[in-house]
């Protein structure tokens, strides 16, 4: 309709196409699988590989989508997996509501993608984008309980489908509402840190996944990685039989499924047993928190926000539109230089 902004247009496609497997549930054929995590974490190049795309990654500045589809059998309607890509880091949170709605949160999935490289960032980005998507699951949950309880009540059981009902660490999990997977990323910088970092970073890592009941899972530009990370996408997106193997080793790449960790495995916060008693915490996620960020100080979380203009960017150029915002800028440029000038000539009393 004339009037509709971009994302207008993209929310009702999405909300048509949600409506259209609303009856069928989480077993109607789609799914929908939302990327968030660092700037510059490799996003991008993970969904590219997992699509079988070949084509060089772009900056991701805002909010993307694309999809794929793949074949179940011979005269049988093919998968359809739908691919959101939040950008800016932390900075964007807002946008998280375009691609979590109550018609997609049934079968969504949501991939965390955290930059081993910098690990002073690493927390901070890793609690913002997951405490924003929990709270807004949670909100959506609420309203779908209020329309299918049965619906909110089954998504309540998945969380917990994957964890043993006798496994020793079930009190003391608090599950993401919605299927997590954790990727480290530029795992071919981070295995020449200092062994004691890689230590802290696997503990700590091992320890937030296990307690969100996470898949953890490191990768790099190597064949080898990504195609076990393609591995655990495919079973998102498309319910493929994921991999059975299991990798706790700090000194290789992480693979490790939601639910076969444990606390006894990943061992207590790394910092002398006299100073866990100086810390003051409510909870072990707040205690990992702390002893995490000993090792590695937090940035300013300034340092973290996307400044890039997405109106100034090479690869979204169209000319019309480029001209009227050109015309715009120059009028808003008269606009204070005559308002400058009229406040100076303002003969004000005293």
């Amino acid at each position: 309709m004339p009037g509709e902004t971009l994302w207008e247009i993209a929310r009702a496609e999405v909300e048509r196409r949600g409506a259209g497997s609303r009856d069928g549930g989480p077993d109607s054929g789609e799914k929908t699988v939302f990327f968030l995590g660092s700037k510059g974490g490799g996003k991008t190049t993970i969904i590219l590989r997992c699509l079988d795309r070949d084509e060089p990654p772009k900056p991701t500045l805002a909010l993307e989508y694309t999809y794929g589809r793949r074949a179940k059998g011979h005269n049988v309607p093919k998968d359809l997996a739908h691919f959101w890509e939040l950008g800016g880091g932390t900075s964007l949170l807002d946008l998280i509501s375009i691609a979590i709605t109550s018609e997609s949160v049934r079968t969504l999935s949501v991939v965390l993608v955290l930059d081993l490289s910098k690990p002073n960032d690493l927390w901070v980005t890793m609690e913002s984008l997951l405490q924003a998507t929990r709270s807004h699951v949670d909100r959506v949950r609420a309203k779908l309980g209020k329309t299918n309880s049965k619906a909110a009540s089954e998504m309540r059981q998945k969380v917990w489908s994957h964890l043993q009902k006798d496994h020793p660490d079930r009190e003391l999990i608090d599950p993401f509402p919605i299927p997590l997977v954790i990727i480290g990323s530029k795992y071919d910088v981070f295995q020449d840190f200092d062994s004691e970092k890689r230590k802290v970073i696997c503990r700590t890592l091992r320890f937030s996944a296990h307690h969100h009941g996470a898949s953890l899972l490191f990768t790099s530009k190597s064949e080898g990685l990504l195609l076990k990370i393609r591995g655990a996408i495919n079973q998102l997106a498309f319910g493929i039989d994921k991999s059975k193997s299991v990798c706790m080793d700090q000194n290789k790449p992480l693979f490790i499924p939601a639910g076969s960790d444990s606390l006894s495995q990943i061992g207590p916060p790394p910092i002398p047993d006299g100073d866990l008693g100086k810390l003051r915490v409510q909870t072990p996620l707040e205690l990992w928190k702390k002893v995490y960020e000993r090792h590695f100080p937090p940035q300013s979380t300034s340092t973290l926000k996307d400044t890039r203009d997405p109106a100034r960017d090479p690869q979204y150029a169209e000319s019309e539109v480029d001209e009227m915002r050109a015309q715009k800028d120059q009028e808003l440029d008269q606009y204070k230089s005559g308002s400058s000038k009229s406040w100076k000539q303002m003969d004000l009393d005293p």
